[in-house]
């Protein structure tokens, strides 16, 4: 028979410990970060690991080792915090007058481009819902959604998603962006290869958008050029305004800043250039009714509007 942990032997103080010990790899640290003394600490550890049955921690002089056990134990456990700070939110949010909490993870281009009239709007409609939004890489976007930390998310097409239900958010056009009075300022539209002799200015790595970029010019058989990487498309298109380079970003992105800094968009013939934004929420938990609401205003046409009540 497997042995089972008794949850009347686990309470939140030995998992809030249990978690510090294992982030700062000392039972004296861990127990300073909780407030507890370091003999009240030990054993409270050495107490999980008899509920656990099995050890959790290696103990040294030069500090405490996480088994390979130890490490599932704390992924648990933090999954377990976040859903009692969930909790404790959402009570939090009702004894304010809110109604509902929804935590959005959006990846630049769709924060930049498309969400925050969306989100405008829907947020008038829904006075009573909360809406939390933080910007993310489309990789971290998918994990949060998967380990619970966000409900929704809108990233790249392309991301790996296994486990997440998927719905085309918004058409995102890609363009090559570079001086009026560049080499490739003189044309319309260009394939993305007959770019890669310039110089380019990228987003730093880990973002969708240079990876395909990257992977395109693999592609070619050509290396991607990047003089100077940067944190937002505002600082790229500075940087490309300095003649530091050419990049690629999306058209809305980059249209009001075309005249004021003498830039130039020329369109991308390949296909990867017209991409989707995806909607995608685990499909392993069931969404909340503030977070169905969303869904559902998020999917409406560009433009569209939807009155709904709320009601949980």
């Amino acid at each position: 028979m497997k042995n089972t942990i008794n949850p009347a032997r686990v309470d939140f103080v030995t998992l809030r410990l249990f978690c510090a010990v294992v982030q700062s790899g000392s039972i004296t640290k861990g127990a300073a970060q909780c407030h507890l003394a370091l003999s009240a600490a030990s054993r409270r550890l050495s107490d999980f690991e008899s509920a656990t049955g099995t050890q959790l921690l290696e103990r040294s002089v030069q500090g405490v080792t996480v088994t390979p056990a130890g490490h599932a134990a704390a992924q648990h456990a933090m999954r377990l915090f976040q859903g009692f700070e969930l909790f404790s939110t959402e009570l939090a949010d009702y004894s304010e007058g809110y109604r509902g909490h929804v935590r959005l993870w959006a990846n630049m281009s769709a924060l930049t481009e498309f969400l925050p009239t969306v989100l405008s709007d829907f947020m008038a409609l829904q006075p009573g819902i909360r809406v939390d939004i933080e910007e993310q890489l489309s990789g971290d976007i998918v994990r949060a959604l998967l380990d619970g930390l966000a409900d929704l998310g809108v990233f790249a097409e392309g991301t790996p998603a296994e486990g997440l239900t998927l719905a085309p958010f918004r058409k995102d056009e890609l363009v090559l962006l570079c001086v009026r009075n560049h080499p490739l300022g003189k044309f319309r539209k260009i394939a993305f290869a007959d770019s890669l002799d310039h110089d380019f200015v990228g987003l730093n790595r880990g973002s969708s958008l240079l990876e395909l970029t990257s992977r395109a010019a693999a592609n070619a058989g050509r290396p991607l050029r990047l003089r100077v990487q940067v944190r937002s498309f505002d600082a790229m298109c500075q940087m490309i305004a300095a003649r530091l380079g050419v990049g690629v970003l999306p058209l809305a992105a980059c249209k009001e800043r075309l005249g004021p800094r003498g830039l130039k968009a020329v369109r991308l013939t390949d296909d990867w250039a017209h991409r989707h934004l995806m909607l995608g929420y685990s499909a392993a938990r069931p969404l909340s009714a503030a977070a169905r609401l969303m869904v559902e205003h998020l999917q409406l046409p560009a433009g569209g509007a939807k009155e709904s009540g709320y009601s949980a």
